[in-house]
Parts: C-alpha cells; sequence; structure tokens
C-alpha cells in the first residue's frame, strides 16, 4: 500500500526528475524551487502545450470585459488551502518544532523563495483552462471558477503566498488568511462551492456546515493529467448520495442490499455532500453544449462506484436523471479494485467517503480526496470495503 498521511504535502520520490533546486529551497533541500517549463508539462500532467497567457494579459482581458471580481452567488467557488495547493512541509516542521514566532521569522526570511506545487495544483491549473475558454465563449459572464485561497497563516506570510502565486503564473486574487482561527465562517460567507484542505478536523467542521469539501491527500506516484480538460472522478454513495444504502449494507449484508435497492428502484437516493459541486460543474458544463462544444467540453465527470449495472446501478442512474444531472461516464465496478480504473481516467482528483479506496487510488498514481461522511466513518477506514461505493 502506498505511503500516506493526512499531511500530503509529502516528496514525491522518483518523480520530481524535472525539477531543479537550488541553494535554499522549501523542501527537504535547502535551496528554492526552481519549476522548469517540463516540470509544469510533465510531471503535472501539462500533456498539451496550448498557446501561453501572461498572466498581466488575462487581468486586462478580465477588467475589459468587466469580470475582474465574479460575484460569489455567480461563481463556482472553490476554496483551496495553501497546504495542498503549495508544498509547505518544511515549514510545518519549523512550526511543530520551534514556535509561532519562529516559523513567521522563517516566511519572512524565505519570502521570495516561492514553494513548489502541491497535490491541488493541476486541479487549480485545469480550472484556469475551463476559465480562458468560458471567457473565450461568454467574455461579459460572470460564470466562472474563482479559486480562494484559505490559509491558517498570519498576514505576514501572505508575501511570500503572493510571490509564489506570480512565479507560477496563476490567477488567485481572493486570499483568507486567518491568523490561526477557523475559516469555516468564511466559506460561508464565499458560498464556498468546494472546500480542499489538509486539516481532516476543519474537512468535516465544513461538512456539518453543508460545505462541500474533502481531505486532499498526495502519493509517491503520480500520473499525468491533461492541462486542457478537468476531469473530475465521484464516488457514489455517500459522496454524491446519502449513505442509506450503504447502511443497508452494513448492517444486514449484501443479499439484504440487493433486495432494497430492488424494492427502492424508483425511490430517489438522497443527496449526499458534493451534490451540490456536481450540479455546479453541470451548470458551467450546459454553457459549453450551449455553444455547440458538447463533444469538445473541458469539464469531464465520472461516476466510480462499486455497485453493479443491473442489480443496484439502476436506481443510482434514476436518481441523477431526475436530478438533472449528467455525468459523462459512469463505471459500475461490481466490487472491483477502483484504482485500475481511475489509472486510466487520469482525473485531477477524484473524491470518496473511504480510506480503503482513496488508498487505492492513490496506489495507482491518482490524487484522491476524501470524504470523511456517512456511516463508513465509523468503522476502521483503512479495511472497510463497500458494495454500494
Amino acid at each position: 500500500m502506498v505511503k500516506m498521511s493526512l499531511d500530503p504535502v509529502q516528496v514525491m520520490s522518483g518523480q520530481v526528475k524535472e525539477l531543479k533546486v537550488s541553494p535554499s529551497s522549501n523542501g527537504d533541500s535547502r535551496g528554492s524551487w526552481e519549476v522548469k517549463e517540463e516540470f509544469d508539462q510533465d510531471h503535472l500532467g501539462l500533456t498539451t502545450k496550448p498557446k501561453p497567457v501572461s498572466l498581466t494579459k488575462l487581468r486586462a482581458r478580465k477588467v475589459e470585459g468587466g469580470v475582474f471580481f465574479p460575484k460569489p452567488e455567480n461563481a463556482v467557488t472553490i476554496a483551496v488551502s495553501s497546504r495542498v495547493l503549495f508544498r509547505t512541509e518544511r515549514e510545518q516542521r519549523v512550526f511543530e518544532q520551534e514556535g509561532v514566532e519562529e516559523y513567521l521569522r522563517f516566511q519572512i526570511e524565505h519570502e521570495n523563495e516561492p514553494f513548489a506545487p502541491g497535490p491541488a495544483f493541476p486541479f487549480v491549473k485545469a480550472l484556469e483552462a475551463v476559465n480562458n475558454r468560458l471567457r473565450e465563449l461568454y467574455p461579459q459572464s460572470e460564470e466562472l471558477f474563482d479559486i480562494v485561497l484559505v490559509t491558517y497563516n498570519h498576514a505576514h506570510v501572505g508575501i511570500r503566498l503572493i510571490n509564489t502565486i506570480n512565479h507560477h503564473n496563476l490567477f488567485i486574487e481572493r486570499f483568507c488568511m486567518t491568523g490561526g482561527s477557523s475559516p469555516i465562517g468564511y466559506l460561508k460567507a464565499w458560498q464556498t462551492n468546494l472546500y480542499l484542505s489538509a486539516d481532516a478536523e476543519k474537512v468535516r467542521e465544513a461538512l456539518s456546515e453543508g460545505i462541500a469539501a474533502a481531505t486532499m491527500f498526495m502519493s509517491e506516484k503520480l500520473t499525468e493529467v491533461s492541462q486542457t480538460q478537468l476531469r473530475v472522478a465521484f464516488d457514489g454513495d455517500a459522496v454524491l448520495f446519502s449513505d442509506e444504502s450503504e447502511r443497508i449494507f452494513k448492517a444486514h449484508g449484501l443479499d439484504k442490499f440487493f433486495e432494497h435497492e430492488r424494492e427502492h428502484e424508483d425511490i430517489l437516493l438522497d443527496h449526499g455532500p458534493l451534490k451540490g459541486f456536481l450540479e455546479a460543474l453541470g451548470k458551467l458544463q450546459k454553457k459549453f453544449y450551449a455553444k455547440g462544444q458538447r463533444l469538445n467540453c473541458p469539464i469531464r465527470t465520472y461516476l466510480v462506484t462499486a455497485r453493479s449495472a443491473a442489480s443496484s446501478g439502476i436506481r443510482a442512474l434514476k436518481t441523477l436523471r431526475a436530478w438533472g444531472l449528467e455525468i459523462d461516464e459512469a463505471l459500475f465496478l461490481a466490487g472491483a479494485p477502483k484504482g485500475p480504473m481511475l489509472e486510466k481516467i487520469r482525473p485531477h482528483i477524484y473524491f470518496d467517503d473511504q480510506m480503503f479506496h482513496v488508498e487505492g487510488a492513490a496506489e495507482m498514481g491518482t490524487v484522491a480526496a476524501h470524504v470523511p461522511y456517512g456511516i463508513a466513518q465509523k468503522n476502521n477506514p483503512k479495511k472497510s470495503t463497500s458494495v454500494g461505493k
């Protein structure tokens, strides 16, 4: 099993050959990260090479279009922790071992050294690629992905974060630096559609407040992902749907589960914590469909479930259809491992409520995120399996 931890900023051994480290970095070495073009294209899965757009031109285009800051009610807001967007493991050690004052001093001393990309970096780059396409088709529209960087850091650390964002040519203008306080209240004010963090406790807090959220992980192996098409894969039960069917399986076994699903085939499943995020993705997809670009849509969604198609899959599909949601591809694995399928899909992120499946995905090189919701959280997460996943 691949090595993982709740702090996803692990060293990716054998996967950073394109990365050049010079004498003062934020990783285990002492040098600043110099990210070469090959790193962006290969390690982060930027397999195609679209024409580069400078950050200055991007900002200018947005100003001319009158859409510099989309209103939260119009945007699809993605809140990303600095610990999953960038690699901050060295800084985390300073904080844990030497305290907050030494940590702040360290950050100020190294504020001109950019952080290296973390597990959420390819996902954020893909969001920006979708935004570029949307601006081309709808120059005046505010229906875009809006990325908010969330950090517990003191405002002094903001300079290094801004320097890093500019270094990597990211378009992130909204910051939430809480100085150690919980960010959940701010996430609600931003009308956040998805929150990604390395802090499992804060993820659970967000979910309890009705905010779609997941804990991100990085494995030692990473699969290349597309630069031009955002790919998001979801588990079914306890992610898109409630854990109703999972509870039947846990309490009464496989036969009773199949019987329950047959009897309730025409009764919709209740919604799960990430249904709203899928809805938001679907809303943006339809903007491309309206321009005749269904076959060239830069957003693609996947359902990857351990349900079997004939005996229990029909209820899931009927529920999605009744909700008015489209899934581009649905894989009913009937209990087979998910990792090999995800390796073929190459999603930017995969959501599952069981660590067993998250670890299996990471072992095959997929950036996986844990949704700590439902009955599976009451069992041993590393040994639990599911028929309804």
